[in-house]
């Protein structure tokens, strides 16, 4: 029977693990962290507007606001038998550890382990349930549950011997990046949910672009950490991100936030990229992703307020969209999009197929299935309603996926260097640090950050060139969606116009 001082926690409901065979109970004697986040509280931006240094200012405001709500939850472990690890307002994170059954009993669920291929996993099904003081504080309880809640997107292109692909900044060069900055003084932060990076493989990748070596510091989170050799897929992820977002930006310190590839996992690693006091990130890539029915209503909650604390900060997140084509890769007949792509407070990054004649771009169209099921992710959320920037070019009723777009497609992708080897990858996963590396170019002389640009975007679509062409529909079907003129759900409003978003943003305009 249900504790009469409890209550269900609303939208909380977890559906068993697909594709997994369930092993069993949870060893008595193991040990658990869970993230507890609190809800954002109303008119914190306009609390710290003015702020010379709004992540203080921010922090010191949580400190006070959230002081209560914290001993409420530190009441309620002690209740519990659980320990309170840490504390830290600025994220409106408090961690709590525990024995697997106090944490059972104190979030009111049952945990069991299942096996999918080579990986076991936590899982919960069902609610969970909160003492009915804490419902009105609490966003979300994450860690229970550690099945994989993202998957890398980079996809290699085999049996192509370079110098096919293109170089990072071969790349930026075709968008018209601007030249004379480098992104000096700015942080690209990239969320890695496994996977590594060797230093040779760096200081080969940028010798061949003729770069220096950006500053390239591995951040770990809830103890992961740069760990090579152990994923190859991941590997790849880590490698096309990190020679991307550095081949177009070279003067920015990379700060690379590893992560285990769970719901936790992931929210603590953004949560941490966007409180980072020590590197302070402008920018964020995310080229890892899942369907968006995937995540449990808090879990998304969580991500979608810790990409609201990002635009509050005047940080720019930009997710993937996918490498599956408008069913995100289901077999379902369909439609899906990925999250946390459709995040209305996310920049979704479509891809593109490019030819060029070695020094620019001739012709340019969504990324579409050559018959593989690969190409640009895209579509309409069935979770989120439109968002008002996008409303005038988005008549669906839901919020659309794409916002912008770059070079994806794997024949035209991105040199980049693994294992000492040179490989080409694609995928929007490259889209992503792409754009990361544009806007530290912008921000180093813009007067602000540009944060989150996405309402003059849509109000000033010139800044963007259109793709007109492609489509993300599996090949044999017509379910999906077609390039066109102004937005549509392959190529968002279009790819870069670099020295146009250089000019309007680091312009005294606003």
């Amino acid at each position: 029977m249900a504790d009469a001082h409890t209550a269900e926690f609303p939208d909380s409901q977890m559906a068993p693990p697909s594709d997994a065979v369930r092993v069993g109970p949870v060893p008595a004697g193991t040990t658990i962290e869970v993230s507890l986040y609190l809800k954002r509280r109303i008119g914190e931006t306009q609390a710290i507007a003015g702020a010379g240094d709004r992540r203080k200012a921010l922090a010191d405001h949580r400190a006070t606001g959230h002081r209560d709500d914290i001993q409420r939850v530190r009441a309620f472990a002690a209740d519990h038998g659980l320990t309170v690890v840490s504390v830290e307002p600025a994220r409106r994170l408090v961690k709590l550890s525990g024995p697997i059954s106090a944490c059972e009993a104190a979030f009111g669920t049952t945990l069991d382990l299942y096996r999918q291929g080579d990986r076991q996993f936590r899982a919960r099904t069902g609610t969970l349930r909160l003492p009915v003081e804490l419902l009105p504080i609490v966003e979300a309880v994450l860690g229970l549950d550690d099945r994989p809640a993202a998957f890398a997107k980079a996809l290699p292109m085999t049996g192509v011997p370079i110098p096919a692909g293109y170089r990072p900044n071969q790349i930026g060069a075709f968008y018209g990046f601007p030249i004379g900055v480098t992104g000096a003084g700015q942080c690209i932060a990239i969320i890695e949910l496994g996977g590594g990076y060797l230093d040779g493989d760096n200081q080969a990748a940028f010798q061949a672009m003729g770069l220096p070596l950006p500053t390239i510091v591995a951040v770990p989170v809830d103890g992961a950490a740069n760990a090579p050799g152990h994923s190859t897929a991941a590997d790849e992820e880590v490698a096309l991100d990190l020679q991307v977002a550095g081949g177009v930006a070279p003067g920015a310190t990379l700060a690379i936030y590893f992560a285990p590839a769970t719901y936790a996992g992931f929210v603590d690693a953004v949560s941490a990229a966007i409180h980072d006091t020590a590197h302070k990130p402008s920018a964020i890539s995310i080229s890892w992703g899942i369907d968006e029915s995937a995540w449990s209503g808090p879990a998304r909650q969580a991500m979608d307020s810790a990409f609201q604390d990002a635009a509050t900060l005047r940080i720019s997140v930009f997710v993937a969209s996918g490498d599956n084509l408008a069913t995100n890769g289901n077999k379902d007949g369909a439609l899906h999009v990925q999250y946390p792509a459709s995040s209305p407070w996310a920049i979704g990054c479509g891809g593109t197929a490019i030819a060029t004649d070695g020094q620019a771009i001739s012709s340019e169209a969504a990324w579409s299935d050559t018959g593989n099921g690969e190409g640009t992710g895209g579509g309409i959320s069935t979770l989120y309603p439109v968002p008002d920037f996008q409303k005038p070019a988005n008549a669906a009723t839901g919020r659309g996926v794409p916002d912008v777009a770059g070079s994806a497609a794997q024949p035209s992708g991105y040199a980049v260097m693994l294992n000492g080897v040179s490989k080409v990858i694609g995928g929007t996963s490259a889209v992503a640090p792409l754009w990361a590396g544009l806007v530290a170019l912008i921000n180093e002389r813009a007067s602000q950050p540009v944060g989150f640009f996405l309402p003059t975007l849509y109000a000033e679509p010139d800044l963007l060139r259109p793709i007109t062409e492609g489509d993300n529909k599996p090949k044999g079907t017509d379910t999906g969606y077609a390039a066109g003129p102004g937005w549509n759900a392959c190529t968002g409003l279009g790819v870069p116009r670099g020295q146009a978003l250089f000019d309007r943003f680091t312009a005294s305009k606003t």
